[in-house]
């Protein structure tokens, strides 16, 4: 019998200016996903982590292309920028 490993990842969120929340996985090229609450977004990103892990396991590329990315990225801050124009 298999047991199931548990991954964790780092989300990046933001709010759209239609008020949806809009979350993408830094660490998997391509995993990202919409919600139009916080609770459907974090179920929404939860089934897109999966389903780009079994693409991953199906398609050898995307594997080395997941392989080549995966890093755990360190969250630094967010930072205002004022800009002439």
């Amino acid at each position: 019998m298999q047991t199931e490993q548990v991954h964790h990842y780092k989300v990046l969120i933001e709010r759209g200016q239609d008020g949806f929340f809009i979350a993408w996985v830094p660490a998997i090229p391509g995993c990202h996903t919409q919600g139009k609450t916080y609770e459907e977004l974090i179920a929404n990103v939860k089934e897109a982590i999966q389903l780009c892990l079994e693409v991953a396991n199906d398609t050898p590329d995307y594997k080395k292309k997941l392989a080549e990315a995966a890093y755990a990225p360190t969250f630094i801050g967010i930072e205002e920028v004022a800009v002439r124009v």
